[in-house]
């Protein structure tokens, strides 16, 4: 399929290059001819005013400096329509080698479009048999399809694109949260150890207290008994 899809560009491509070195050949061709019927005026021109210069270099005037002047203009003028006409020869040159390239370009695309032929009448079967109106519409269909695809590519690429950046932001989010959590149970284990070594100090503050108790009770007992034994003296 892809390479009948590239045939079938390439023909369209030889296609359109045949019509538009056909039209450029037959431009070429016009202008050619015109260019032809402009020399051959100009050389009718030139001839008539050669034959007008010699005329009236017989019939004016008789003296030498006239005819030396009438001489001199005659040739600045054979020498600068010499050089319009080397110019015009050398453009006329240069304008049947174009036509010349031209033309074998033009049988060059002409071959590959026989080759290319096929194709063409395939495409032909297919507008018979479809909805297509003619070769143009379907190429206009299959441009519109290659853009679709083109986007449907880009949109794909730049989901994936989309996926990768999820991924990796959900991972460094992970590993942020890991982090957290980790340090978390760090400082549970660091308040459980705390909470322990509170739990020890509060018991030892509690015997203490309760050997303070002890040592009050007897206290006040011996205060008490040394109250009676005074009470009983007096």
């Amino acid at each position: 399929e892809e390479d009948s899809t590239n045939s079938f560009i390439c023909v369209l491509k030889k296609m359109k290059e045949v019509r538009l070195m056909e039209k450029v050949v037959e431009e070429t061709e016009e202008a050619f001819k015109e260019r032809m019927e402009a020399l051959a005026e100009q050389w009718r021109d030139l001839h008539a005013r050669r034959t007008q210069l010699k005329a009236h270099v017989v019939t004016s005037g008789t003296t030498v400096k006239e005819n030396e002047r009438l001489r001199t203009q005659a040739l600045k003028k054979a020498k600068e329509e010499k050089e319009e006409n080397s110019k015009k020869d050398s453009e006329l040159l240069r304008a049947r080698r174009e036509l010349e390239a031209l033309r074998k370009q033009h049988q060059k695309l002409s071959k590959k479009l026989l080759k290319y032929s096929l194709f063409k009448r395939y495409l032909e079967d297919v507008v018979e048999n479809s909805q297509f109106r003619d070769i143009e519409d379907i190429i206009s269909y299959y441009k519109a399809l290659v853009r679709t695809r083109k986007d449907l590519l880009q949109s794909q690429w730049w989901h994936r694109q989309l996926l990768e950046q999820g991924k990796v932001l959900q991972q460094q989010v992970r590993a942020e949260k890991e982090a957290e959590m980790l340090q978390c149970k760090n400082d549970l284990v660091q308040l459980q150890e705390s909470f322990d070594r509170a739990q020890s100090d509060i018991r030892q503050w509690e015997d203490l207290w309760a050997e303070l108790q002890d040592r009050t009770s007897s206290k006040a007992m011996e205060l008490k008994s040394l109250s009676m034994a005074i009470h009983s003296l007096f």
